[in-house]
């Protein structure tokens, strides 16, 4: 019988030659590390579609403005073939649609993580650095970090994946022994291709390649030659061929492009994607200078230790697993933990569940960071539209610019702000703000969708099958334009449509400057325009309970009757009490009473601030934990506060 080696020394020899360690590995070795890539991207996933949920990043939303838009068809299809980069967009554009559907999105992103996480070991594999693989896990750990943080970078991190794709084709097809002139008809093939294909993320395949060449192959004139083409081609294929400008032809779909740069929002976290850019041919750079410059000494050093780990992990290598997958996982959830921002995901669920009226949710959530000015203006929407706005508004923490978000910080906020315009009947503001919000965020399909019900409202027909016809080519959005282009045909003034006639019934048609907003003008006019106006009404009073203006409140009070309403809502009781009592004038109750129950919380309030010799400071603890969320307490604490 033949003398056979031990399965450890056959082992230790193949580590330390110089051929790649996969040609002697055992065959449990790659199962185990199927194993725990199975369990990372199960983890990837389900944390993308329950925790992150793409649809909040689909949108649309103002913190993302270079979300893309897609239609269906070969004209739309047909302008993404006019500039290099084009093809990668247009799957880009498909693939983010995907958004829309939670788990589908979700389901997109974790393949593309994958295939970044296969390809950057294959290409390590390949050059010999197969103890660096576990460097293949830190793009999915980048996506993850990004996607916390509700930035969208799906484009160019799809453009880097098929760079990568191309680095690893042209290390296989050029391994050794292949001549030099091979290598470089085999980079000029793929360089042409490429950047056909991917426009400026060409650049990370001619960095990766030159590294390469001149670190681990020590091809110095090859590697230079390729350092020549890759600045060639982008201009001779961009600019002269394509017609593109020359900083587009060298930074499309890359970090460095002035569609990412000049934007602050489009920019966020960009610096995840330089890292996702440079860390392999900074590690092919890491690993070649150290073996030149290595000390034999510590080399030696660090081989016997080597050594012994190996001989450990090979006595033990379920343990081995199991504390390499451990630290995995650690490390993944540490940085995701860190990265994770709690009022961003609220501030995102709040646009979402604001533009599709998903009104519980909506209230439910706002709970959550309730000191923001836009949380706030939605969960006033969400109240009036659950008839709830009179009776617990401050539950939130209220201030007379939450209405209407007319404060400097919302100045531009167009999208958000044209929900509450289009409710309550002020079309033009709203089709203003939605204009605005299409120059800023693109043609998203539910941008066109209101602008289209606007100018239906205003039988502005000719412009609204514009928008339909958009709306037509969508993805998830067609069945809806269709309808109401059918509509249009039998029905051609929408007469039997209880949404126009609604939008109609209330729509005013004098404009306002959106600079100089008078609130009081605004809501009154509405109500000339239709006393039924319940919206107008609602806002109208509460605008004046949170100005502190009762006398007008109590004006007002007669409204009421045109909505059939036989008793008064608490806080309406609430605030009729403060103004007998510091006015010390009657009101006219119209035929209603004030209830025992809010009489009784009024007098309960002036006897603890009694109680405390009406020291207000001195009972803020006591009322705010009894009275928090009554008029009385707003009217003492925080209006007051802001009037000193």
């Amino acid at each position: 019988m033949p003398h056979s080696r031990p399965k450890s020394s056959r082992r230790i020899a193949v580590s330390q030659s110089g051929k790649p360690e996969t040609a002697e590995r055992h065959p449990s070795r790659g199962l185990e590390g199927l194993l725990r890539d199975v369990l990372f991207f199960v983890f990837f996933y389900f944390y993308l579609w329950l925790c992150v949920d793409l649809r909040l990043i689909y949108g649309p939303t103002e913190a993302i403005t270079n979300f893309p838009v897609f239609y269906k068809g070969w004209a739309f299809f047909r302008t993404f073939l006019s500039y290099p980069g084009g093809l990668i967009e247009y799957a880009a554009a498909f693939l983010s649609q995907l958004f829309y559907i939670g788990w589908a999105g979700a389901l997109v992103v974790t393949i593309q993580a994958w295939l970044l996480s296969a390809c950057v070991g294959c290409i390590l594999r390949t050059i010999n650095l197969s103890r660096f693989c576990w460097l293949r896990f830190l793009p999915p750990i980048l996506l993850l970090v990004a996607y916390t943080q509700y930035t969208y970078h799906f484009s160019m991190v799809l453009a880097s994946l098929v760079a990568l794709l191309f680095v690893y084709l042209y290390l296989r097809t050029t391994l050794p022994p292949t001549p030099k002139h091979r290598r470089l008809v085999a980079f000029l093939v793929l360089s042409v291709i490429l950047y056909t294909i991917a426009a400026g993320t060409y650049g990370l395949f001619a960095v990766v390649c030159v590294t390469y060449e001149l670190l681990f192959g020590r091809r110095w004139l090859l590697g230079i030659s390729y350092l020549l083409w890759a600045a060639a081609i982008p201009y001779v294929e961009g600019v002269a061929i394509f017609g593109v400008s020359i900083f587009n032809a060298f930074s499309h779909l890359s970090p460095f492009s002035w569609q990412i740069v000049s934007f602050e929002k489009r920019g966020s976290f960009i610096v995840l994607v330089y890292i996702l850019y440079a860390f392999l041919p900074l590690t092919i750079l890491a690993t070649a200078l150290l073996r030149k410059f290595q000390n034999p000494k510590i080399q030696n050093r660090i081989t016997s230790l080597l050594l012994k780990r190996m001989k450990f992990t090979i006595n033990s290598p379920a343990l081995r697993w199991i504390i390499e997958s451990l630290v995995l996982f650690a490390i993944a959830s540490t940085v995701v933990i860190l990265s994770y921002d709690s009022k961003k995901k609220t501030l995102f669920l709040t646009d979402y569940y604001a533009s599709h009226r998903m009104w519980p949710l909506l209230l439910k959530v706002c709970k959550r960071h309730p000191n923001d000015y836009f949380v706030v203006h939605a969960a006033n929407r969400a109240l009036y539209h659950t008839g709830r706005l009179s009776y617990d508004m401050f539950s939130w923490p209220q201030h007379p610019n939450t209405l209407f978000l007319s404060t400097r910080d919302y100045r531009t906020s167009y999208w958000r702000k044209s929900f509450v315009y289009l409710d309550i009947g002020l079309l033009n503001i709203a089709e203003n703000g939605l204009t605005e919000s299409l120059e800023g965020m693109g043609e998203r399909p539910e941008i066109l969708k209101r602008l289209a019900l606007i100018h239906m409202a205003k039988a502005d027909y000719d412009s609204a099958r514009i928008f339909l016809g958009a709306l037509s080519k969508t993805m998830f959005h067609d069945d809806w334009a269709n309808e109401y282009l059918e509509r249009l045909k039998s029905d051609p003034d929408l007469s039997q449509d209880k949404q126009i006639q609604h939008l109609r019934s209330v729509c005013m048609k004098k404009d306002y400057d959106l600079t100089d907003l008078n609130i009081e003008t605004m809501l009154l006019h509405l109500l000339e325009k239709n006393r039924e106006n319940r919206m107008a009404f609602e806002y109208l009073m509460s605008w004046y309970l949170l100005t502190g203006r009762l006398e007008k409140f109590v004006q007002n009070l007669d409204r009421l009757d045109d909505f059939g309403l036989s008793a008064f809502p608490r806080l309406y009781e609430e605030a009729m009490l403060v103004y007998v009592y510091s006015s010390r004038r009657p009101v006219n109750l119209h035929g209603r009473q004030v209830s025992a129950e809010s009489r009784q919380r009024f007098n309960g309030f002036n006897q603890l601030l009694n109680d405390y010799g009406k020291d207000s400071q001195a009972a803020l603890p006591a009322l705010a934990k009894r009275y928090w969320n009554t008029y009385f307490f707003y009217y003492v604490y925080e209006r007051q506060g802001r009037r000193q």
